[in-house]
């Protein structure tokens, strides 16, 4: 089967009507979505989300105090934003709010619970979705007990919303792309429960699934939504890469070794000073296989790494942790730049939303890392370099200098 044109996916429906009853009194007197993190909305998040990824219509599927969340938002003019509502009894399943909002909902959407925030790429995730041809795409991360399991091929399996077949290892995390014509061909009636047509669809292997690495967070009960909260409140948080940005790199094929040897880049120091003095905090995320390489031992990257942190305390630079990956580039480890496994543990270390920080990087393989860990990257050197790249993993910002985009750098966080 031929695989289908990626095109512009434009609208979001969005699940608004339950009771949100495990975070009673909070929701006594408004509904789940409208819980406040950090003085907005839960909801105001997730648009927002979307709306930065170009999505530009939203269908909200309202039940319980719908009328609090219309009336906060109404059409969503004053933010930039289409917002359209289907407004549904408070008992009604998720299928028959689908199902009574047929004709307002595109051919191709995003549909969101309105309790789970995670980042994504849509690009990626729609890519992942029409190569497949299916009905409907989840997002899932991998759990355990979860409720589907998934194959090789990226189709789910099996479907077990109690979570007690111990073969279902993953997640799905309330985000997923659906084909209306083909996805409502198992609405068996008007009330048909939604998790009855997940089950069909599964049985027809007619759901794929993209597997999110970075983490999701929830309002679902009192102590998720507190996480959720510090997680998606705003951090001044710079990801750097450590050779050729805090430091002057050793030659091709060597490796700094002992604490004479690095020598700070004295542009680099000032402009985080400066923005230090502006509230910003620093992690490094740095490839050393001079380790698996027997060049330089742990115990001596220990000492280079602490007296770089003391040397930056003393100017009141802050380096919250230092993230190496130690092993040979021909390991096929999950964690050595290009790779994003290092970004996502620190991800998970600190709260910190990749999607709204920069990544400062030398090399072409740090634009790329930075992509597939979602974030931004400004890149330091010739221009030239990056004529490889695909637009995608473009950097934000490129320089020969650091300093020639630190107001760059302080208008992105301005905006994010």
């Amino acid at each position: 089967m031929a695989t289908k044109q990626v095109t512009k996916l434009e609208q979001a429906v969005i699940l608004c009507g339950g009771r949100g009853t495990r975070l009673r009194p909070y929701t006594n007197e408004n509904p789940k979505p409208m819980i406040l993190c950090n003085g907005k909305p839960f909801i105001w998040y997730l648009l927002q989300q979307l709306h930065e990824q170009g999505i530009s219509k939203f269908l909200l599927l309202t039940g319980y105090l719908g009328e609090k969340i219309e009336n906060y938002f109404g059409d969503g003019s004053s933010f930039g934003w289409q917002i359209k509502y289907s407004l549904g009894p408070v008992n009604w399943d998720t299928g028959q709010r689908l199902w009574e909002a047929r004709e307002k909902i595109d051919d191709c959407f995003i549909l969101l619970y309105s309790d789970n925030f995670t980042p994504f790429p849509l690009d990626k995730v729609l890519a992942a979705h029409y190569k497949t041809n299916l009905a409907l795409t989840f997002m899932a991360s991998q759990k355990s007990p979860g409720n589907i399991s998934i194959d090789d091929a990226g189709i789910v399996q099996k479907y077990n919303n109690n979570r007690l077949d111990n073969e279902c290892n993953y997640v799905e995390i309330g985000y997923m792309i659906i084909e209306k014509e083909q996805a409502f061909r198992y609405f068996e009636s008007s009330d048909c429960s939604f998790s009855t047509v997940i089950k069909s669809m599964v049985c027809n292997q007619q759901i794929g699934a993209w597997i999110q690495q970075d983490l999701y967070y929830s309002i679902s009960d009192s102590k998720r939504w507190k996480k959720a909260e510090q997680y998606l409140e705003s951090k001044k948080i710079i990801f750097l890469d450590r050779d050729g940005i805090i430091n002057n790199k050793a030659p091709k094929g060597e490796y700094i070794t002992n604490w004479k040897e690095f020598k700070f880049i004295s542009d680099t120091y000032d402009v985080l000073k400066t923005l230090a003095k502006k509230g910003f905090k620093f992690i490094v995320i740095t490839n050393q296989a001079g380790i698996a390489r027997n060049k330089i031992n742990y115990t001596d990257l220990d000492k280079i790494h602490r007296n770089l942190i003391d040397e930056y305390q003393k100017n009141g630079i802050e380096i919250l942790k230092i993230y190496v990956c130690s092993h040979h580039w021909n390991e096929d480890c999950d964690c050595r730049k290009p790779k994003p496994g290092m970004f996502y543990e620190a991800s998970k270390d600190f709260q910190i939303r990749l999607d709204k920080t920069l990544f400062l990087g030398d090399d072409i393989r740090d634009c790329k890392a930075a992509y597939n860990a979602g974030l931004q990257s400004i890149f330091i050197g010739d221009a030239s370099e990056l004529l490889s790249l695909s637009d995608r993993m473009q950097p934000i910002f490129a320089s020969r200098k650091l300093s020639n985009i630190l107001p760059n750098i302080l208008e992105y966080f301005s905006l994010n």
